[in-house]
């Protein structure tokens, strides 16, 4: 009777110590538990509650045990095209590891400018892993090829560029920065919408550009479109761009109309001329480092979220463009429309020849593919 006692006594510590300690007895498996609570629901519930329970316990992998963190830096709010963009690519990363790995989000520029991040990856810091970049932001880089992606009126349409990034060439391009040796290598494509012109003050016609103060990123192909208008190419970091709307630094400048609005520039720029010079392709890169660490399971589901990505940024990137578009519009924003961009396609002459006369023939197929 004593022995039963003590023992009865000892279970009891045993309890009360593992309660204490966040853990709890193990009376029945957990499966049993889940499987009790849910006899009655429906089938269809029955799926979306897996479902969740599955990506509770992604999450709770992500958030605490995930194997590999990959920084990602984005310059734009999350709310643009491409931040929505970049947000499918995480969230299926992560659901595809079940939290093995982890894409540490970091947009609105809090990591630095394109170039900025270029830099910190290119040369080996090892803070940022992955960053989503203007397809010429690599130019300076050695990236003559994805220099041709931003020549202006290159891509005559969104389905003339999905037919390019859907291509053989296409891979060909995201992975010259690898074979050049320059320390990363292109993922997936995106694109971000065609670029366009907006002012401090109002404009009614591309002539009205000439002698303006336009803010570049010290892109050549960029330098030499807008000297091609007549105006005068002026460096400002994006971060600073606002302000220097606001104050006067530079008079004008170009962004996909999403990027437009998510930025607020209409408040201090609320003239809008859409030129269409350019479609902002973008790249999703990664570090060959941080590739080359990863498991070839991880790297297969890197690949597979990026096809993912990629998909869900050509569904959605016309609509939420018209949507954004016409909220400008009802907000007072001046919105020029261009009817024949041939005088547009005139001026930039130049530029284009000297752009692609290096890689003709590859330029050509690309303008080819329309």
């Amino acid at each position: 009777m004593k022995k039963k006692l003590l023992s009865a006594l000892l279970c009891a510590a045993m309890t009360v110590s593992m309660t204490a300690c966040g853990l709890s007895a193990p009376e029945e498996p957990a499966s049993d538990a889940k499987t009790d609570t849910k006899t009655d629901a429906p089938a269809d519930e029955k799926t979306d509650d897996a479902t969740e329970d599955k990506a509770d316990d992604a999450a709770t992998a992500t958030a605490g045990e995930a194997e590999v963190v990959l920084t990602f830096a984005e310059v734009n709010p999350l709310d643009t095209i491409v931040g929505q963009m970049d947000t499918a690519f995480k969230d299926k990363v992560e659901e595809l590891s079940g939290g093995q790995i982890q894409i540490d989000l970091q947009a609105s520029g809090v990591l630095g400018a394109e170039q900025d991040v270029l830099d910190s990856m290119l040369g080996g810091g090892g803070t940022i892993q992955m960053s989503r970049i203007s397809a010429f932001a690599l130019t300076n880089y050695g990236g003559q090829k994805s220099s041709l992606l931003s020549v202006p009126f290159t891509f005559v349409s969104r389905d003339h560029f999905w037919k390019f990034a859907e291509s053989d060439l296409a891979e060909e391009i995201l992975m010259e920065p690898h074979e050049n040796g320059t320390g990363v290598r292109g993922l997936f494509y995106g694109e971000e919408g065609f670029r366009h012109f907006f002012t401090v003050k109002e404009v009614a016609d591309m002539e009205d550009l000439s002698g303006m103060k336009i803010r570049v990123s010290n892109d050549p192909i960029m330098n030499g479109l807008v000297e091609g208008l007549g105006a005068s190419p002026t460096v400002v970091s994006f971060g600073e761009l606002y302000s220097a709307l606001q104050t006067g630094v530079v008079d004008a400048a170009e962004q996909p109309i999403a990027n437009y609005k998510s930025n607020a520039f209409q408040e201090v720029a609320p003239n809008l001329i859409l030129d269409g010079h350019t479609l902002g392709a973008v790249q999703v890169i990664i570090t060959d480092q941080a590739w080359d660490s990863l498991t070839e399971e991880q790297q297969g589901w890197i690949t597979e979220a990026s096809e993912y990505a990629s998909n869900f940024c050509h569904e959605i990137s016309e609509k939420a463009e018209n949507e954004v578009l016409e909220e400008l519009k009802g907000q007072g924003v001046n919105v020029v429309e261009v009817s024949d961009i041939t005088k547009w396609q005139e001026a930039c002459k130049k530029v284009i020849e000297d752009s692609t006369k290096d890689n003709a023939e590859l330029y050509q197929k690309i303008v080819d593919m329309k």
